[in-house]
């Protein structure tokens, strides 16, 4: 199908409200793109159609080569043993250790020996620079603490794809850069990576491609420098002019 990730003429309703109007979009391998938009415009919605999460209307989506089809639960299985998905709300299970939460998709989906999954949750425990926590549980850990487990979690399957619905938004200021910094250093692994988020500094420095959505639909989408600096679309201007405008607020205090 060309990309790790390729979505055709995706709609989805949610009643009356049409939430994806015919969505098309490619990620190749090795490629970390940036989904930007304002709220309701429908970025969440569409990852959640990627992963199989939410099932679109119309449209296709294929992961890998294989095409979803969203009520064979086989082959929802096959794609996401595929992905990493990291959710702006960590979606940790409280009541099992760091460690624990690492291992149960790898000994319950993967099938994976435990003694062959506790080395890879310490790996990559070790990669987020949290191995000294694999004993805790999430309510001992900080909000950025806790995301950097959930993208541990997401890396220890080796995906072929890795998404990210705003991973910063429900983290306190001072604990951003933690996770956008243990970010950096993930996508060095050639993952073929969508990001939705609000942080525009972090999107310029990481991606190869933005895309911009609004009202359900891709309305722009190319170089960093050239979506922020040289928007075509109005759309477009007045998004990155909110987003400016709310930056240099928090900066004057």
């Amino acid at each position: 199908m060309g990309g790790l990730i390729t979505v055709k003429n995706l709609h989805k309703w949610f009643g009356k409200l049409h939430v994806l109007k015919g969505v098309n979009l490619t990620v190749n391998k090795g490629e970390v793109v940036v989904l930007i938009g304002p709220s309701g415009s429908g970025k969440s919605t569409l990852l959640k159609c990627i992963i199989g999460l939410v099932k679109p209307d119309l449209g296709e989506v294929y992961v890998d080569g294989i095409k979803l089809e969203y009520d064979n639960e086989e082959k929802l299985i096959e794609v996401r043993k595929r992905v990493g998905m990291v959710f702006q709300s960590f979606n940790l299970f409280y009541h099992l250790n760091v460690l624990q939460n690492i291992m149960l998709p790898l000994t319950k989906v993967h099938k994976i020996p435990k003694e062959k999954a506790y080395e890879i949750a310490m790996k990559v425990l070790r990669e987020v620079g949290l191995e000294d926590k694999a004993y805790c549980y999430p309510a001992e850990l900080s909000g950025g603490q806790q995301q950097r487990v959930a993208i541990a979690r997401a890396l220890a399957i080796n995906p072929k794809v890795l998404l990210m619905d705003e991973p910063t938004s429900a983290l306190d200021p001072s604990l951003v850069d933690e996770v956008l910094n243990t970010i950096k250093r993930v996508i060095r692994r050639n993952i073929a990576t969508l990001i939705v988020t609000h942080e525009i500094d972090f999107a310029e420095e990481i991606a190869h491609r933005i895309v911009v959505m609004n009202d359900g639909k891709i309305i722009e989408e190319g170089p960093p420098h050239e979506i922020l600096y040289n928007p075509k679309e109005p759309q477009t201007r007045r998004l990155l002019e909110r987003v400016l405008r709310k930056r240099l607020s928090v900066n004057r205090f």
